[in-house]
């Protein structure tokens, strides 16, 4: 029997493809610099009884024209049957591997991202078909509440967007110092105070590799002096140090840090770091997809994986991924990127039902602005998010701020991400390394 065209269950009768530009800060990384918008893409399903579900992902040219190409798959398919999508996109596209991730800090993969978008969008239906949250999809939530990390950056001054980098001189508070320049240790202390102060973060992370190590982990220094022991640190400079020199700051780091992330680049050098440093070694950079998990294991390169379900492949996969985690030995953490409501929500529900979580998750949520979900930007206590309420991912879209963002990302004219070219206009001759500390 054709699952397809059985009559069972709620049938996809049309898909919604729409690339927004959000305003972004001249946020500082190891492949050079955010320009001032960030892509992201809104997939909508529609079901013939007019429910629709929402995701958010990575906004990418290729990946947007890889929804496209995949329409005729999705339309006509039962929500329920994501196995069968899956199997049918493979076909369509081919199975990623980890070779498809790139050397830039993002991943640049194609089918993860759109079978993502589509598994949350599915889920979303389900949610509110049944009447039950995403969470409970996943298992059930083992929190009512998911702890997130301050997510620091060095930065020059300015908020993004049309402006570029100049700064509002009425902004207050975290706005006012959302657009600070910060490339010392002061200046990132600063950024700490206030982005703790604004969302009540427990912990605090730093992303690196954009200047030499020894600035870096003078400012790592400072954020310990400025909170003492019971602010859990955690440093990430984008596995653009050599081995030995992971080795001799990570040594130098040892009595401050939760764990290290991407020190190095490569399984066979995190192992090798490991073995010489008490400092738990964290990655979403080295073991990246389910086909480098055998050499991770034989390795033994990493404490704590860093999954994103952009880009392992959906919530549920996310959820394989914690099981393979705790039977290896392993912790299960989140990355991030700079998302808005959607995605922040579907990680809040993936964290909520995760049967362990010993680190809080990253966000870039503070760096954003603006926001598509009705009744604006999602409020953190304490550094937690609440499970939203309500069916599915319990977020609806604003449409006319997906509309404005849209007409954004048309009137700025960025079709992908590329923080070299964007460095380019401020150093010309800078170009980016994989390695260069």
């Amino acid at each position: 029997m054709n699952v397809q065209n059985s009559g069972h269950g709620p049938v996809i009768r049309e898909m919604r493809i729409t690339p927004i530009a959000i305003t972004d800060p001249p946020l500082l990384n190891a492949a050079g610099l955010h320009a001032p918008y960030a892509l992201r893409t809104i997939v909508e399903l529609e079901t013939a009884d007019g429910i629709v579900g929402v995701s958010e992902i990575p906004g990418n040219e290729s990946t947007d024209e890889a929804l496209r190409l995949a329409e005729h798959i999705v339309v006509g398919k039962d929500v329920y049957q994501l196995g069968r999508l899956q199997q049918e996109l493979e076909v369509r596209f081919g199975k990623d591997t980890s070779k498809d991730r790139g050397d830039a800090p993002w991943d640049q993969r194609r089918l993860v991202h759109v079978f993502s978008a589509l598994e949350v969008a599915c889920l979303d239906i389900i949610g509110k078909l049944v009447n039950r949250p995403v969470a409970d999809l996943l298992g059930g939530r083992m929190r009512d509440a998911v702890p997130f990390a301050a997510y620091l950056f060095f930065k020059y001054e300015g908020a993004g967007g049309k402006l570029g980098f100049s700064v509002d001189p009425n902004a207050i508070g975290w706005a006012a110092a959302r657009q600070q320049q910060a490339i010392d240790p002061e200046g990132i202390v600063a950024q700490a105070r206030a982005m703790c102060e604004a969302y009540g973060f427990q912990s605090i992370k730093l992303k690196g590799g954009a200047f030499a190590p020894d600035i870096e982990v003078a400012c790592m220094h400072a954020l310990h002096q400025e909170f003492g022991e019971a602010m859990p640190l955690r440093f990430d400079p984008n596995a653009i140090w050599k081995p030995e020199t992971g080795l001799k700051y990570g040594r130098e780091m040892e009595s401050i840090l939760e764990y290290l992330e991407d020190p190095v680049r490569g399984q066979e050098n995190m192992a090798w770091l490991r073995q010489k440093l008490r400092t738990p070694l964290a990655t979403n950079m080295c073991t990246t997809s389910f086909d480098e998990i055998p050499a991770s294991i034989a390795l033994g390169s990493e404490d704590i994986i860093l999954s994103d379900h952009h880009f392992w492949g959906g919530l549920r996969a996310s959820m394989e991924l914690a099981r393979l985690c705790t039977t290896f030995g392993r912790q299960l953490s989140m990355h991030s990127n700079s998302h808005l409501g959607i995605s922040l929500a579907a990680m809040v529900h993936l964290g909520a039902a995760l049967p362990h979580l010993p680190y809080a998750l990253d966000t870039h949520y503070p760096w954003q602005s603006e926001e598509i979900i009705a009744g604006g930007p999602l409020k953190f206590q304490d550094g937690e998010v609440p499970v939203p309420a309500g069916p599915g991912l319990g977020v609806d879209l604003d449409r006319d701020a997906l509309a404005r963002l849209h007409q954004q990302y048309l009137d700025c004219g960025l079709k992908m991400r590329n923080d070299e070219i964007e460095m380019q206009k401020i150093h010309p001759k800078w170009t980016f390394k994989k390695t260069r500390w």
